[in-house]
């Protein structure tokens, strides 16, 4: 058998490589920041726009994708239907979806936005930005990524397209 120098360079290469190169790639693609050590995801509730009451604590072993957003931001509307579509595509599979509205009127404005675009996963209402301000949003929207464990994996701020291929391959490396 030949070796070829190239090939040889190559197999080591990717024998040296860290193993979660490609997962480094997808948070890369989406211009995700990831924390620079593993810290817990801060708990939390807030009230639903259903009523009830909102924990971190009901998202225990699932990945949560955690957004802040309000009615008035154009790319938080931008970005809320490829939101949807994530949310329809894994929630059968330990994904859910948890939109943080920031609207300080509540209810009265973000029920209607809710029904015209069609959203299916939990609204959280943060009118006062108590639950904003805990998780250092400073711009909208602003999303986490928490994993099965409840740690905090990546943050996003400014609006993505959440339904790309790139989105798909992380959320399924994280339901892994």
């Amino acid at each position: 058998m030949r070796i070829v120098p190239g090939a040889l360079l190559c197999a080591l290469a990717l024998l040296l490589a860290p193993r979660d190169a490609p997962a480094q790639d997808l948070y890369k693609s989406l211009d995700l920041i990831r924390p620079s050590r593993a810290q817990a995801a801060k708990e939390f509730s807030v009230p639903a726009l259903d009523g009830k009451t909102l924990r971190l604590a009901d998202y225990k072993g699932q990945v949560l994708f955690l957004n802040f957003w309000a009615t008035w931001c154009p790319p938080c509307k931008e970005e809320m239907p490829a939101m949807e579509r994530l949310y329809q595509r894994y929630k059968g599979q330990g994904f859910a979806v948890l939109a943080v509205s920031v609207d300080a009127e509540g209810a009265p404005v973000v029920t209607p936005f809710v029904k015209e675009h069609k959203l299916t996963f939990p609204i959280g209402l943060d009118p006062k930005m108590a639950l904003a301000e805990r998780y250092g949003v400073r711009a909208l929207p602003t999303s986490f990524l928490v994993d099965r464990k409840g740690t905090l994996v990546a943050l996003a701020l400014g609006p993505r397209e959440w339904n790309g291929k790139p989105a798909h391959a992380l959320i399924e490396s994280l339901l892994r």
